[in-house]
């Protein structure tokens, strides 16, 4: 499979969706890939899924939603075991990889722009913060207290970490792309000599993160991450409730995107009084409190207690996509009959 997928790409640029697992994850993906048609209708879609989900799509005939549905080998059914692992699915000649969690908001040809200059990136920021994949809560002050992330890129000979966020990742290099993975795979394999923290440790993760380790990769390597937060021109934001002005279908979306730094890293929060709180007292000083409303070209569902409103999208596009589906195979029948009673 890898090698014809190598020397036979479908398209020069296209859109790669993975879903395994519990069959609410296919429809996830559905979700998104509707509202990406709403903004592109061109540029084709890849999925790769278990056997189960595959299957799934068959029976209610939605296969066609994708230019190419292939099967994903057992050993990539997993965060780590897929993204560690794209070089081996470059099935376009540029490739958009995507968590199922995301919602397009706008025309996403601008953002193709400005990643065909990369051999291979990641949205993220230059610099990584402490929590970054390392202790939540007051145990990061125990890390800064002992230095333990300086420890870290010291040992692996690191000079910075970046940040990355892996929900967009963009390749078109395979050399590079696998360059890149494959090192990240040998950093996670040497995790007990960092100072990061298994993600499987946080409330409702079950598998192990790849991005800290993809961090290191790209900041042994020297490459680029691709800036995450560009106000108006910003690739993904975090949907947050307080933050984020939607309709029920997300057709029309706007975040509240804090100029500063700092006080748009407090989003993550989860009390919006003591978000709100702290931002007051902030913008106490000229600036911390200017921000603009933005459309981002996707707004991505990564925080836990965020969710759910993503899922009642999901799961009301599934019917409604299932629907319309049986209603156009209840209808062949019927077309063919007539053409056979009009023959004869």
């Amino acid at each position: 499979m890898l090698k014809s997928i190598q020397n036979e790409k479908l398209a020069k640029e296209g859109y790669v969706y993975v879903s395994y697992g519990h069959p609410k994850y296919l429809k996830h993906t559905l979700a998104s890939v509707v509202s990406l048609r709403r903004h592109d209708r061109t540029r084709p879609v890849a999925l790769l899924c278990s056997q189960k989900q595959k299957n799934i799509l068959e029976e209610k005939g939605l296969s066609s939603m994708f230019s190419t549905v292939q099967v994903l080998p057992e050993d990539n059914c997993s965060i780590v075991g897929f993204k560690h692992s794209v070089y081996k699915f470059m099935i376009f000649e540029r490739n958009l990889y995507l968590d199922s969690d995301i919602i397009w908001c706008k025309n996403p040809n601008a953002l193709w722009k400005s990643l065909s200059v990369f051999d291979f990136t990641i949205t993220g920021t230059l610099v990584s913060d402490n929590f970054f994949g390392a202790a939540k809560g007051a145990g990061v002050l125990k890390d800064i207290f002992l230095g333990r992330r300086k420890r870290t890129l010291k040992k692996f000979g690191l000079s910075y970490l970046s940040r990355v966020q892996s929900g967009l990742m963009f390749a078109q290099d395979y050399s590079q792309t696998r360059k890149v993975c494959t090192l990240a795979a040998e950093m996670l394999d040497r995790k007990d000599e960092t100072h990061f923290r298994s993600r499987k440790m946080e409330q409702g993760r079950t598998e192990e993160s790849c991005e800290w380790s993809l961090a290191m990769a790209m900041s042994k390597l020297n490459n680029p991450v691709y800036p995450w937060l560009k106000g108006h021109n910003s690739a993904q934001l975090d949907y947050i409730a307080d933050l984020t002005e939607h309709d029920e279908e997300f057709e029309y979306v706007s975040c509240k995107y804090y100029c500063d730094d700092f006080v748009y890293s407090l989003r993550g929060l989860k009390s919006s009084f003591l978000r709100k709180l702290i931002i007051k007292v902030c913008s106490l000083v000229p600036g911390k409190g200017d921000f603009l409303m933005t459309t981002p070209y996707c707004i991505h569902f990564g925080w836990f207690h965020e969710k759910k409103p993503f899922y009642v999208f999901a799961e009301s596009n599934w019917k409604q996509l299932v629907r319309v589906s049986e209603k156009e195979r209840n209808l062949i029948p019927k077309q063919d009959a007539d053409i056979a009673s009009r023959s004869n």
